[in-house]
């Protein structure tokens, strides 16, 4: 991986600090709209570090791939999480 590892880990460490939290909120029976929202606040943290990765993913993997002529592969791949990333 070619993303920056301490800005991933951060984040990373930042959302399970946060779903510990929500695991908390639930068993204290707290008000829903909050625990959604702290879902949502989870899913945008995740959602970030998946950003970070994708892109150094396309800077660094697939731009090579390409000047090496083996793009057809990572083509596909960034199909395939588009594709996920829409549903």
């Amino acid at each position: 991986m070619k993303a920056d590892k301490d800005k991933i880990n951060q984040l990373l460490k930042t959302a399970a600090g946060q779903i510990e939290g929500i695991s908390k909120m639930v068993n204290e029976d707290r008000y829903c709209i909050d625990i959604s929202n702290q879902i949502l606040a989870v899913q945008s943290i995740l959602k970030k570090a998946n950003n970070e990765i994708l892109k150094a993913h396309m800077e660094m993997c697939v731009k090579q791939a390409f000047i090496e002529g083996n793009e057809e592969e990572k083509i596909k791949e960034i199909i395939m999480i588009i594709d996920k990333l829409s549903k």
